[in-house]
């Protein structure tokens, strides 16, 4: 048992413990009144007529009472604490895992999240507090780190308990996988501050970690941490899980209208696992189909762990847009990965315009093209008239035309490149040939640049953030360069000028390009992204946009100076939704598709860059209990049994 204000209580009893001996010293002083006979009153008279102030101690039970009840009191003062550890205050950073695998409710009932909270305000309560008089004591001080891909600070380091267990009850559950090493920079950025602080505190004095976790934590091999310097907490009972790992819902090329959908389940557990499968569109369940998931099968020598999975896949008519979910429908601890969820958009045939002088070849390989419209016209025209033209098609095709400046939109550039996209012409090519392709881009899929001969062409110099797709020998051949809310698909020669319109792969070309540049020009047309990716919207000249979560919260997000609407609070799994005025809502589906976060068995050791920290035998239990509170009890019962003693005194 160690003492936190020991002189506190040391400073009272020297001033308290003689104060009430010395009043049973002290002879009782008595009124003079004149009575019949002081027969009965012999006693009285000897004390009258002895001249020094005091008397010999007796026996006295009220005297023993109430020294037992102020020494009570006065070890209270002194504030006794068991199980401490002597010297100076220390520092705790609390880590607290709140991914995905942490929402898993297998801890009596509760989450793993809830679990390390309770074991993390445990800590909090068994920290030591500053002493009362003596100033140079200093109490334990602590901070608390939330993290899942991000580490997100609480609270900074403090010894006010009650700001400290505020912050535990502040963290929200996520569904996104877990990353440390950030966590750990900043704690120990905080923790290793220069100087000295307002506690005279040095900053040599390290921090310790305690990271309550269930381990499943995806770059713990890039994380370098001295075993001393980390206490790991394992949080969770159980490996049980079913998970959807894997869906999409795509449209036939031949048949627009026929969807179909694929999904991957993973078994997770050590026994098969049946259970079914429904497939919903738009909440209205389609097919359910009863499969039995294989169960993992566990290390076996040098063979790593494999997981139990099975594939299978649905076939719907839609001819709108939608949102396909599938859902196993087996009960487990884990909800977040038991469904997953696809936009399905409606089918669009695209719309193309050809700007060009006289292209026949151009205009020949587009009309060859599935589009639903083709326009042809002549520079000048469209010159007169681009803000009117461009926003109707979904893209323009430039022939050997480079307006000074272009309306936003997409455009497929043949020859010379637009002057105010950062693209710098250096000189004039001729007799190139083309070296190199990215043969796997959707682009140029299918189509092969071997024979490719451009008599004339263009040197370019591209930004740095430009996508090369082919090359020349000495500038590139092809590139996407985004600028503005626009993209351009950039051609550096005169089709008319090479053997190319000749090829097969001419027509395939044309066709990629109108497809890739008309549907696919970037992250704001993706619809499935992971948990934490921002969701993006193009503005289209708008301000103020509304985002719906899936638990039907509402945020208002303002446009950025790109002229796009991002959120990136997509902290959980499910259907976000973003109303532009003026424009159709945009959804967006959020899943886990992380094998990782759903892999929920606990982990009873981390390796650490090699090093392994194995977790906590015992839950985090209180420690360092102060008993004032029982030793003020104690001297508020002595009390009430001294006035029950003189009481009965006074009655005899």
């Amino acid at each position: 048992m160690e003492w936190l204000t020991p002189w506190t209580g040391a400073i009272a009893a020297a001033a308290a413990v003689p104060t009430l001996v010395l009043l049973y010293f002290l002879k009782l002083k008595r009124q003079e009144v004149p009575v019949s006979s002081t027969l009965l009153w012999k006693r009285a008279v000897q004390d009258l007529q002895v001249n020094a102030p005091f008397q010999r101690l007796r026996r006295n039970l009220l005297l023993l009472l109430q020294l037992l009840a102020l020494a009570a009191v006065l070890i209270a003062l002194g504030r006794p604490v068991f199980s401490l550890q002597a010297g100076a205050g220390r520092r705790y950073v609390v880590l607290i895992d709140r991914s995905a695998s942490m929402n898993a409710s297998d801890v009596s009932g509760r989450t793993r999240l809830a679990e390390a909270r309770r074991q993390a305000g445990v800590l909090i309560e068994s920290l030591k507090g500053p002493g009362l008089l003596d100033l140079e004591a200093r109490g334990d001080e602590a901070m608390v780190i939330a993290f899942d891909r991000h580490a997100k600070v609480m609270c900074n380091f403090t010894s006010d308990k009650s700001r400290l267990r505020a912050s535990l009850d502040a963290i929200q559950p996520t569904d996104g996988p877990s990353s440390l090493a950030e966590a750990i920079t900043v704690a120990r950025a905080f923790a290793q501050t220069s100087g000295v602080d307002e506690n005279n505190r040095s900053s040599a004095e390290a921090a310790v970690l305690e990271l309550f976790s269930d381990g499943r934590i995806a770059d713990l091999d890039q994380i370098s941490v001295n075993a001393a310097e980390l206490n790991f907490h394992c949080i969770g009972a159980t490996s049980d899980n079913v998970a959807v790992t894997a869906m999409q819902a795509r449209r036939s090329y031949e048949q627009p209208e026929e969807v179909h959908v694929f999904a991957a389940l993973a078994n997770f557990g050590h026994q098969p696992a049946t259970c079914d499968v429904q497939m919903a569109l738009d909440g209205t369940v389609r097919a359910v189909r009863n499969v039995r998931v294989p169960p993992g099968r566990p290390a076996r020598g040098d063979e790593p762990a494999e997981v139990g999975k099975l594939s299978l896949s649905f076939v719907l008519t839609h001819p709108g847009e939608g949102v396909v979910t599938v859902r196993q429908l087996r009960r487990d601890v884990l909800p977040a990965d038991d469904a997953a969820w696809a936009v399905l958009k409606p089918p669009k045939k695209l719309s193309a315009l050809l700007v060009t002088a006289d292209n026949p070849a151009l205009q020949a390989a587009l009309k060859a093209c599935p589009l639903a419209r083709l326009d042809v016209t002549t520079p000048s025209e469209f010159d007169a008239s681009m803000a009117e033209l461009a926003p109707q098609f979904d893209v323009i095709f430039l022939d050997n035309h480079a307006p000074e400046k272009l309306a936003r939109g997409r455009y497929v550039v043949f020859g010379t490149p637009p002057a105010d996209i950062g693209v710098k012409i250096a000189e004039r090519l001729t007799g190139a040939a083309v070296v190199d392709w990215r043969g796997r881009h959707p682009v140029l899929q299918f189509v092969s640049l071997d024979n490719l001969y451009a008599s004339r062409a263009v040197r370019m110099e591209l930004p740095r953030d430009a996508a090369v797709l082919a090359e020349f020998r000495e500038s590139p051949a092809m590139a996407i360069v985004r600028r503005r809310g626009s993209a351009f698909l950039l051609v550096g020669f005169d089709v008319m000028g090479t053997n190319w319109p000749f090829e097969a792969g001419f027509v395939m070309f044309c066709y990629n390009a109108a497809t890739f540049m008309g549907l696919e020009t970037g992250r704001e047309e993706e619809s499935s992204l992971a948990v934490g990716e921002a969701i993006t919207v193009r503005a289209d000249g708008q301000k103020e946009a509304t985002v719906t979560a899936p638990d039907g919260r509402t945020e208002d997000v303002s446009a950025d100076p790109s002229s796009a609407f991002r959120y990136p609070a997509t902290h959980r799994v499910g259907i976000y939704r973003v109303d532009v005025p003026r424009q159709r809502p945009a959804r967006f589906a959020v899943n886990v598709f992380d094998e990782s976060e759903s892999h929920i068995a606990p982990a009873k050791e981390i390796i650490l860059s090699g090093e392994p920290v194995k977790a906590a035998p015992d839950v985090v239990r209180l420690t360092n209990r102060e008993i004032w509170p029982y030793l003020a009890m104690a001297a508020l019962v002595l009390v009430c049994v001294e006035w029950l003693v003189y009481n009965a005194k006074v009655r005899l």
